[in-house]
């Protein structure tokens, strides 16, 4: 893929599931990754695995939902290689005690919404906001962020994490319009349902089953397959593609 090789890419939540798999592509490609995540063991070690395979990679320990951690992150990555050409925001707080909770507007608890938007949506705004200064002094770069289908769906749980994903949506169209004449462009994917590490912890066969029922392409999306459409638009085959929200979802949203 063509503008890949020797750019420095930043993925915020790195550490399993699409991340990582993003990481692995990047690295393949012969970008320098800097994997950010909170889970440090499975972070180091996706690093380590894209080094082993001769690779360029780093790891940062850091929080999505602090907003001096996102920075130290960004900056890490700058120091280390000398500045930022992109960005792939993708840390979503998905453990079960916090999905699950997601209900509906009437019974949700308020922790579960604050927390849900405090990383979903505020810590990719955190990324933007402290890695754009560096993507300028390059002359531009891109910004990818991990919207989902449920930003469309209209789902009747999970409010919290679909307004938290709508939102992004939001943020790379202001990017996209404000910084874009300065060489930025900023776009979000939104996956359906994917076969990540926690995906298949917790997933119950009725859930599968619901979930397969929604799919025009009968399976399950799998981590490169979201993978494969950041590395695009990070790289300068994408060069032409700004502010949009690109479903990478098995045909589960038609439009």
């Amino acid at each position: 893929m063509r503008g890949l090789a020797d750019k420095v890419v930043v993925i915020a939540g790195g550490a399993t599931g699409i991340g990582a798999a993003t990481a692995h592509r990047l690295g393949d490609e012969g970008a320098r990754v800097v994997v950010g995540d909170i889970n440090a063991v499975d972070g180091q070690a996706t690093v380590d695995a894209i080094s082993s395979g001769g690779g360029t990679a780093h790891f940062v320990e850091f929080d999505m939902a602090d907003e001096l951690s996102v920075g130290k992150l960004i900056e890490s990555a700058a120091e280390r290689f000398g500045g930022i050409d992109a960005l792939f925001s993708n840390a979503a707080d998905l453990r079960p005690e916090i999905v699950l909770a997601d209900t509906d507007v009437v019974d949700v608890d308020l922790a579960v919404w604050h927390r849900t938007i405090a990383v979903n949506l505020t810590g990719s705004f955190y990324a933007a906001r402290h890695a754009i200064p560096h993507l300028l002094a390059r002359g531009g770069g891109a910004i990818v962020v991990t919207s989902s289908a449920d930003a469309f769906l209209g789902a009747a749980e999970r409010p919290a994490y679909a307004a938290s994903k709508a939102g992004l949506g939001a943020l790379i169209r202001h990017i996209a319009n404000r910084w874009g004449k300065e060489g930025i462009r900023a776009n979000a994917v939104a996956p359906g349902p994917v076969l990540s590490e926690i995906f298949e912890a917790h997933a119950t066969a009725e859930m599968t089953n619901g979930f397969l029922a929604q799919l025009r392409l009968g399976r399950l999306g799998r981590p490169p397959d979201i993978a494969s459409m950041v590395a695009f638009l990070l790289s300068d085959e994408g060069a032409w593609i700004t502010g949009q929200v690109l479903s990478v979802d098995g045909g589960m949203v038609v439009r």
